[in-house]
C-alpha cells in the first residue's frame, strides 16, 4: 500500500485507438476456402479472434466452435443490468462453454463481451424456475456459485462434467431461490478482508476449475 509521502509515478498513457491488432489484407492469390470472408481477405481482419480464425466468416467460426464446445453451461441471473455479464460471456467463449443462459431480464449489458457474444450460444429464461425446468429436461445438474452458508470449496471435489454453473449479480450474489433450486453449492476459497471477489473473476476461476478437472490436456 502506497503512503501519502511516497512520490506519485505517472504511468505512460497508451492510445488504444493507435494499436492495430490482427492482420492486414491477404497478400498474393486468395485461397479457395469457403470458410473465408472475401471482404476480410481484401481489407484485413482486425477482429478479436485467435489467429487460427483470421479471415474466417463469423458463421464458419461459430460452426467450428459448435463442433468442439465443452459440456458445461453457464447461467447468470440478470436483475440489475450488471456490467459483469458481458465479461462472463467473454470468458465462457474463451473456455468454449456449450451455452450461456441469461436468467431474468432479456436485455443484458454487452459492453464487457467485446463482441464475443457473436460466437457464443446464448439462451434466455424468464425466471429461475424456467432455467430449472430446462436443465431438468436436459439432464443437467445446476451448480450454484456463491460464498454463502453451506457452500463447498469448488476445488474440494470435481465439478460435474455435464452441468450448469449458475452465477449471481455483483454485490447481492445469487438469489435465495437460485441457491434453493440448485443441486450443488460451491464457493471459491478466500483469505483476505473483502467479503467477495468480482463476479466476472469468480466465474473465470470456476470455469477454469472445470477445465482443470475435465479437459486438462486440451490445447
Amino acid at each position: 500500500m502506497q503512503s501519502a509521502d511516497e512520490p506519485q509515478i505517472d504511468e505512460p498513457q497508451i492510445d488504444e485507438a493507435q494499436i492495430e491488432v490482427g492482420v492486414g489484407p491477404w497478400q498474393g492469390e486468395p485461397p479457395h476456402d469457403d470458410r473465408l470472408d472475401p471482404e476480410l481477405l481484401a481489407h484485413g481482419d482486425r477482429r478479436n479472434v485467435v489467429d487460427g480464425y483470421r479471415y474466417w466468416r463469423m458463421e464458419a467460426i461459430v460452426a467450428d466452435l459448435d463442433g468442439r464446445r465443452h459440456p458445461f453451461h453457464v447461467a447468470i441471473e440478470n436483475w440489475q443490468h450488471d456490467l459483469n455479464i458481458g465479461s462472463i460471456v467473454r470468458t465462457a467463449n474463451a473456455f468454449t462453454a456449450s451455452a450461456v443462459h441469461i436468467v431474468g431480464k432479456r436485455r443484458w449489458n454487452r459492453r464487457g463481451a467485446m463482441v464475443s457474444d457473436r460466437y457464443q450460444r446464448i439462451e434466455h429464461h424468464e425466471s429461475v424456475d424456467a432455467l430449472v425446468a430446462w436443465a431438468s429436461a436436459a439432464g443437467l445438474p445446476i451448480v450454484a456459485v456463491d460464498n454463502t452458508a453451506g457452500a463447498v470449496p469448488v476445488d474440494a471435489a470435481p465439478l460435474p462434467e455435464r452441468c450448469v454453473l449458475l452465477f449471481g449479480q455483483e454485490g447481492p450474489g445469487l438469489t435465495d431461490a437460485a441457491i434453493a433450486a440448485a443441486d450443488a453449492h460451491v464457493a471459491i476459497r478466500q483469505f483476505g478482508s473483502t467479503r467477495s471477489i468480482n463476479a466476472a473473476a469468480a466465474a473465470a476461476i470456476v470455469m477454469h476449475e472445470w477445465i482443470r478437472a475435465h479437459a486438462p490436456d486440451r490445447a
